[in-house]
């Protein structure tokens, strides 16, 4: 009887030390394996990010100590900040992962892909790269860190959230997921997008980060940049978002929340040199990482549904 109430005690100790990070990753983590047991050919989508990182972190994770057998898809607007690149290219190298990098801009020269002029933003193009990089390697899944407290259409996403052999989104017609039961069955030219992190949040993410000790690209820490204030945003001063005649060009102290096309991507003001730092900073603020610094998602809801129902990520 003794033996069976220390077990009891032991039990409801371990229960009283499970937290919401613990939750969230199991979550994660059950559908990772799910992923592994019923698709064929899985991909995750890692740019680098914070988010990519952190699903990356968790998939590693879920099949250890085996070697992951995802393959790694980053989709490049070769308009991408040179210090993540680095940062992607070295943790595949640690982790002796697969990658595979399709280029935007290579769907350019081929024709694919029909800019307006030269220097319009390529962010909204991936949509094509992506849909024939998931036709040339037929991948079944494809695993992306998207949260849906990002924006609203994201929010609309299920978790396995189907698209068709066009790799279209039908936002009002979706599969159930009851009880957390997955319905991964696709027909030849059909695919999944899996988020296993719908349910968290930024702040969520950079706690992770911080329990876990999982490494990051330098720009998501204060560091000093050249911007001028254009629209509320700042945006950096580069060869692709040179200044106009009339800004004032500033050198802040600025990170990113999130990081994408360069010619999309503004950082924020901080002085936020640590993860704990960037903790408080992201409990205070009441502007979603998107609504802040990503200067293409300055747009309606419907416009970004159109954009998600056509294959964007």
């Amino acid at each position: 009887m003794n033996a069976v109430l220390e077990k009891i005690r032991d039990f409801d100790q371990a229960a009283r030390q499970w937290t919401h990070l613990d939750a969230l990753e199991s979550e994660a983590i059950h559908i990772l394996r799910e992923i592994g047991a019923e698709c064929n050919n899985p991909a995750l989508l890692f740019s680098g990010g914070k988010d990519s990182a952190v699903v990356l972190h968790l998939a590693l994770k879920a099949f250890f100590p085996e070697r992951l057998r995802f393959t790694l898809l980053h989709i490049d607007t070769e308009h991408n900040y040179p210090e993540v690149l680095d940062f992607r290219d070295r943790i595949t190298r640690k982790y002796d992962l697969n990658l595979v990098v399709r280029s935007v801009g290579d769907s350019i020269r081929q024709g694919r892909v029909r800019l307006r002029h030269e220097n319009e933003p390529r962010n909204k193009y991936q949509t094509t790269t992506l849909l024939d990089a998931i036709s040339e390697h037929e991948f079944d899944v494809c695993i992306g860190g998207a949260r849906r407290d990002e924006e609203k259409a994201r929010a609309k996403e299920r978790i396995f959230s189907f698209r068709d052999e066009f790799g279209q989104w039908d936002p009002k017609n979706q599969r159930p997921e009851i009880w957390n039961i997955y319905n991964t069955r696709v027909a030849p030219g059909e695919n999944i997008r899996a988020f296993p992190i719908s349910n968290w949040t930024e702040l969520d993410v950079w706690e992770y980060i911080q329990r876990e000790a999982i490494e990051l690209p330098e720009i998501y820490f204060s560091h000093e940049r050249d911007v001028v204030i254009r629209g509320g945003a700042l945006v950096p001063v580069t060869p692709l978002t040179p200044p106009h005649p009339d800004d004032e060009i500033k050198r802040l102290s600025v990170r990113f929340r999130t990081v994408g096309d360069i010619t999309c991507t503004a950082p924020v003001e901080s002085k936020a040199l640590s993860v704990d730092e960037i903790i408080l900073e992201t409990a205070q603020t009441q502007i979603t990482e998107r609504g802040a610094t990503r200067l293409d998602d300055q747009t309606s809801e419907a416009a970004m549904e159109l954009r998600k129902k056509e294959g964007y990520f």
